[in-house]
């Protein structure tokens, strides 16, 4: 499948199909953009990803956005303007309401102050069918088995010049570029960004598998000893394997059978549940690594050529989809030039210190799954006691985990509620705030409906509360405050509107 190729330049080039560069190049095309999106793969849903859940925020996004006429396994559905991306992937996966972690650590996810109070399993292939189909409709042109050789910029725009299937080499003009092209990124490299970091763990066998006995619980995972494993299900009869020993610190071409990763799965988790049918059996390594910098000039990093981190948590499809998301109104904003080039500047601000963040968790949760020695393995037990007994505590790892406990950083003197997540709330005419921002456009809800302008009409969308709540919020395309006020005059509002919305 692929895009329908215009004849004018594109004005955003985004390389890399995974899900962080679909999302963005959909939102681009869907707003008017012009797209083209670069992938050196040849055309086909890999069902070789790492990644299996979708936390909350990642949900809310998606819920954010209209669903296009979608086949989902084969299945069709005509889908109502009323469906999301969300209810498309919540029809396919299947919702875990608690995460485990360390064995005897349970997080209740049921209490998340979310429509998706719960993890979403499902593997990435999924949501990157999804993805490709509304990208597809919203005319994005799709290169594949491209692959980029250089990449140039000056005051006006960037020359990306890519080598075709042909094996011919061709310069693409646009006035941005976004690499969402993976650890190995062409563009960060092009660009001349380091991506210090290290390995966290070497050696982690991964293997698709039929298993004779399925586990009791939808998503298995527990260390013991020198050995840690993961289960869970493609839904298609088939498992996803991912295992560690401490002992086999091999490099990733060494051979690798399902000897050892029912060996290694029965340390870790007791039993190997009749493994069998492997389809595919590999070794990789994990990293910690960060971009200094997420713009460079008219270039941009997203999803895994900004950062990587440790699996643990689930949360590197996540951290990516939530950069696109906040980076595509930006762009958009910009090109079309109802905001000024500073407004870029925010994507560094606001994403980075959330990447920071997630290699942090995330290199936490492996390390003391993997405690070895006796003050590592008191201090885990101390932790899994204190977040036991100490429900605040549990509910800001919960937060940072599904992603709806950030909150961006505000300009000195901004109301308290200014780069908060807006969590779904009910609207007046019976509808919903996130039904309200599928259209990409800002979302001005307070005691009453202001009135917009034709010229504000494609970009603003404005609302009443349900309830008698007495707050005025300018919510963003991403469902983060740009403006809030506690009561607030139509100057006010009009003032606010012409800052943020243009």
């Amino acid at each position: 499948m692929t895009g329908t190729k215009g004849n004018t330049a594109p004005t955003v080039i985004v390389v890399g199909a995974g899900p962080t560069g679909l999302l963005l190049a959909g939102d681009l095309a869907t707003a008017g953009v012009r797209v083209t999106l670069v992938e050196k793969r040849p055309h086909r849903i890999s069902n070789l990803s790492r990644a299996f859940v979708l936390h909350a925020r990642s949900l809310e996004q998606l819920d954010a956005r209209p669903s296009p006429t979608t086949t989902l396994n084969g299945r069709a559905s005509r889908a109502p303007l009323s469906r999301s991306l969300a209810d498309d992937l919540e029809a396919v996966g299947r919702p875990l309401g608690r995460l485990r972690l360390f064995g005897r650590l349970s997080i209740d996810l049921t209490a998340l102050p979310s429509r998706f109070n719960h993890v979403l399993v499902l593997p990435q292939y999924e949501v990157e069918e999804v993805l490709e189909r509304r990208a597809v409709k919203a005319g994005v042109d799709f290169r594949h088995e491209t692959e980029v050789t250089g990449l140039t910029q000056d005051a006006d725009g960037v020359t990306v010049e890519v080598q075709g299937p042909d094996g011919r080499t061709e310069p693409l003009r646009a006035a941005y570029v976004v690499g969402a092209d993976g650890m190995r990124s062409r563009v960060r490299e092009a660009i001349g960004l380091p991506f210090p970091g290290h390995s966290v763990i070497r050696s982690v066998v991964l293997a698709d598998v039929r298993l004779a006995e399925p586990p009791e619980t939808l998503l298995t995972v527990n260390a013991a000893g020198d050995a840690f494993a993961f289960l869970a299900p493609f839904g298609d009869g088939y498992h996803r394997v991912i295992c560690w020993h401490r002992g086999r610190n091999v490099p990733d071409h060494a051979p690798v059978d399902l000897d050892e990763v029912r060996e290694i799965t029965r340390l870790a988790l007791g039993r190997d549940f009749g493994m069998h049918d492997a389809r595919w059996i590999s070794r990789f390594h994990s990293d910690e690594r960060q971009a200094p910098a997420y713009r460079v000039g008219r270039v941009f990093l997203a999803g895994d050529a900004a950062h990587v981190h440790s699996p643990a948590g689930g949360q590197g499809m996540n951290t990516g989809l939530q950069d696109a998301a906040n980076l595509g109104w930006k762009l958009v904003q910009v090109v079309t030039g109802h905001a000024s080039e500073a407004l870029l500047d925010t994507y560094q601000a606001e994403r980075h210190p959330v990447g920071r963040a997630v290699l942090r968790s995330s290199g936490g949760i492996v390390r003391l799954a993997m405690a070895k020695r006796p003050w590592t393995l008191a201090l885990r037990a101390a932790l899994v006691t204190f977040l036991g007994i100490c429900g605040p505590a549990r509910r800001k790892a919960a937060g940072q985990i599904t992603g709806v406990g950030f909150h961006y950083a505000a300009p000195r003197g901004s109301h308290r509620l200014v780069g908060a997540r807006v969590p779904d709330l009910a609207l007046a005419d019976g509808g919903r705030l996130y039904e309200a921002l599928r259209g990409g456009r800002f979302v001005l809800v307070g005691p009453r409906a202001h009135e917009v302008g034709p010229e504000r009409a494609a970009r603003l969308t404005a609302a009443r509360w349900a309830s008698d709540r007495r707050t005025t919020l300018l919510v963003r395309p991403d469902g983060y405050v740009a403006w809030a006020a506690d009561s607030a005059d139509d100057d006010a509002i009009e003032a606010a509107l012409a800052t943020h919305v243009g």
